[in-house]
Parts: C-alpha cells; structure tokens; sequence
C-alpha cells in the first residue's frame, strides 16, 4: 500500500482567475469602501464568494472552485475572512429589496 504522501491531492499552484471574476471583485470593493470575502464551497458548482463591502451591503460572485476563489480575491486585494465571524455579520446590512425577496420565499411556501 502506497505511503499516505504520495496519494495526497494538491492544488495547482499556477491557477488563474478569470479577468472578468478579478474585475467584478475589483469593482464591489472600489464601489463599497473596500471589502472583504468569505468563501463557500457549494459542490459541483464551484464556490461562492460572498463580498462585505465596508458600508455592509454585500454581494456575490461565482468560481470554479475554492482555489481559483481564493485567487481572484487575492489579485482584487479582497481579504479573505477564514469563517463568519459574528463581527463581520453585524457589518451586513441587507437592503430593503432583499428583505422584501427573502419575504416572498417564506410567504409563497
């Protein structure tokens, strides 16, 4: 049987992140007074990257997976926040559009 070592996977070290996932990034931060990101894996779907501007509202974008996440925040200058601290909750400040969206989902059930 094969050493533990030798079947580790390992991430590419040469992943690129798409301009266009780079730029969008770049963008909510510049718009926000800067940001910072938390990433979720989501499966076959890649990751998500969700943006806490610095005036709380937020956003997000989509990856191919964590790594090419973890990438494109790095070349926007997005920290990446390692979990959902209860500080960077109470940054959030959801807008009265999604309050209203998040209500027509719990009243259509």
């Amino acid at each position: 049987m094969a050493d533990g070592s030798d079947s580790t996977l390992t991430a590419e070290q040469n992943v690129q992140a798409p301009n266009g996932l780079v730029a969008g990034i770049r963008s909510f931060a510049a718009g926000h007074g800067g940001a910072k990101a938390v990433i979720e894996y989501v499966g076959k779907r890649g990751a998500r990257i969700v943006l806490v501007g610095e005036d709380g509202v937020w956003g997000d974008q989509f990856a191919d997976d964590t790594v090419v996440a973890r990438e494109a925040c790095a070349k926007a200058g997005v920290t990446v926040e390692n979990a959902w601290e209860r500080e960077l909750m109470d940054e959030m400040r959801p807008s009265n559009d999604l309050w209203r969206s998040m209500a027509r989902r719990t009243m259509a059930r």
